[in-house]
């Protein structure tokens, strides 16, 4: 509550007469002026009033009384309108996070419609000499191949229009809106007249690559975020070699290991301790350890925007760590919540949603305003969470557990909250799952020799398996060593047992196991670099941090 203060000095009070004394009666005449209702002893001797007089600390206190009774009405009401303005803050926040979200929605269809064209361009950059030659000789007519060509890019401009129109729809109101229709007839006006004014439309589909240009860079859309959801046209066959120079001796048990987006910085967790390793030029060195946890470290995410990593642990906690200016890392903030401990945790692209899993049995959604608060609680599953993943677009998670459940959980943007849409029953519990797109997700039970494939109807908007991949395995331990899919070089890690299958997605959609790693124990534990270059590992065999890295065959 605020104190009520006087502008004036009390001392400074004088009376009208000009006495050189401390005026101590105020006179309650109204007839009498401002200031020749102050008296001091003086004035007292010489004056003769009839009116009331009270003394001056007296006369004080009944206004400071009167200012208190003013200033609670006062705050009553401005403490109701900053409740208001709060909500209303609260209300355009969420707003904020619905438009981003329809925004990177948008940017997913335009990324896989970039992909499509680009797989026409592949298709028609292969021929056939004995057909090219078959042609020549009976002469047929060239112009034929042309229309075809145009005919299926209509086809394809005509399927992605349809699906980018409807959400295009929620920003009419956007002075960019008219450009992007416009763009959009172009599109389809420009692959129907393909054949009749060829050069005109390379020139044009020129000036309106530059206007699209110009127009993502007046919306500010990262070009690193749409980037992500392009896939390589061509897979060539890989495997990961193990750098010798680079293994590390590491003897306490570890059970989660994350490296940072640029590869420079490993962290490890090695039981209730966090060791950060420092990783330059392909060789590992121990430069801190972290001793905040009270119990064994089990999941590690690298920030990638800003020098931050979290780690979830048994000890029910997870923890926000910041890299100083001295390059160490403290704790900035601990998120309590969950009644047991953390077992998976993923974030999101934006880096302003945490969304954990833990041996309690629930699904928890921090977001973050000044700090991380918990937003929502799924409880759905009936027993123990152990796998979590996010969609590209950001909008569906997917999880599993020992409740041999999978929940299919997707953003409503409306009320601002996740809400369970499907149900998935299956055979064994569920130890890792992964999304591959948004579409895709695979799931690896526990010991078993395959991992299932989950595709969504495009109908009944289901999720259903499709199919099974098979891999090696054996038997496992633990739930930790989360699968991972690396989107620009379109592998699948896997840990399954005592093996690290690396599987690749091929562009007919196809699933192939390029190279599976014996390590001949299942206490194994690793993650990928953001790139695909680098497959960190410990095992309790080798009692070793090792670093492999990608190579073309």
């Amino acid at each position: 509550m605020f104190k009520p203060k006087m502008i004036e000095i009390q001392k400074d009070f004088r009376c009208s007469k000009g006495h050189d004394l401390p005026v101590i009666t105020v006179a309650l005449d109204p007839k009498l002026s401002r200031d020749q209702r102050l008296l001091c002893t003086e004035c007292l001797d010489d004056t003769d009033l009839d009116a009331k007089m009270v003394g001056l600390k007296k006369i004080i206190s009944l206004i400071e009384e009167n200012q208190v009774k003013k200033m609670e009405k006062v705050e009553n009401i401005i403490t109701n309108q900053l409740k208001l303005v709060e909500s209303l803050h609260d209300i355009v926040d969420q707003m904020k996070s619905f438009v981003i979200q329809q925004l990177s929605q948008l940017i997913t269809i335009m990324m896989d419609w970039i992909q499509n064209l680009k797989q026409q361009v592949s298709q028609y950059s292969q021929y056939s000499f004995y057909e090219e030659l078959e042609i020549m000789f009976i002469k047929q007519n060239k112009t034929d191949d042309h229309l075809q060509i145009s005919k299926e890019i209509q086809k394809t401009n005509l399927c992605w229009t349809s699906k980018f129109n409807p959400q295009l729809e929620q920003f009419n109101q956007f002075e960019q809106y008219n450009k992007c229709k416009e763009l959009l007839s172009c599109l389809l006006l420009g692959s129907q007249n393909f054949d009749q004014s060829e050069q005109k439309q390379l020139i044009n589909i020129q000036q309106k690559t530059n206007e699209i240009e110009c127009l993502n860079s007046n919306l500010n859309i990262k070009e690193q975020q749409t980037i992500q959801s392009i896939h390589p046209i061509n897979i060539k066959p890989f495997n990961y070699q193990i750098l010798q120079q680079s293994s590390i001796s590491q003897s306490d048990l570890c059970l989660a290991i994350a490296i940072d987006n640029d590869c420079s910085t490993l962290v490890a967790g090695c039981d209730s301790k966090i060791k950060v390793y420092e990783f330059k030029q392909e060789i590992i060195k121990e430069i801190q350890t972290l001793n905040e946890h009270n119990g064994w470290v089990f999941t590690l995410n690298f920030m990638k925007k800003s020098k931050q990593f979290i780690s979830g642990s048994v000890d029910k906690t997870i923890r926000i760590w910041k890299q100083n200016e001295n390059n160490l890392w403290s704790s900035l903030q601990i998120l309590n919540g969950h009644n047991e401990g953390i077992t998976c945790l993923v974030l999101n692209i934006n880096e302003d949603l945490i969304i954990s899993g833990s041996y309690d049995k629930t699904i928890k959604f921090w977001i973050k305003k000044n700090e991380w608060l918990c937003q929502q609680t799924i409880t759905d599953h009936s027993d123990e969470i152990y796998g979590l993943s996010l969609n590209q677009q950001q909008n569906r998670i997917v999880s599993c557990g020992y409740d041999k459940l999978i929940l299919i959980i997707e953003y409503q943007g409306q009320n601002t909250e996740w809400k369970v849409i499907q149900k998935i029953n299956i055979d064994n519990c569920g130890f890792r799952i992964c999304f591959i797109d948004n579409d895709i997700f695979t799931l690896s039970p526990y010991n078993q020799e395959y991992i299932s494939v989950f595709e969504m109807d495009t109908i009944n908007k289901q999720f259903t398996k499709t199919r099974d991949i098979t891999i090696k395995c054996g038997s496992d331990n633990n739930c930790l060593f989360p699968q991972q899919y690396i989107n620009s070089k379109c592998i699948l890690l896997s840990k399954n047992g005592e093996h690290v299958n690396l599987i690749s997605k091929k562009q007919n959609g196809e699933f192939l196991t390029e190279q599976s790693i014996h390590f001949g124990t299942n206490c194994l534990i690793g993650g990928m670099s953001e790139n695909g270059q680098y497959l960190i590992t410990w095992d309790d065999k080798s009692n070793q941090i090792q670093i492999r890295k990608y190579h073309e065959l």
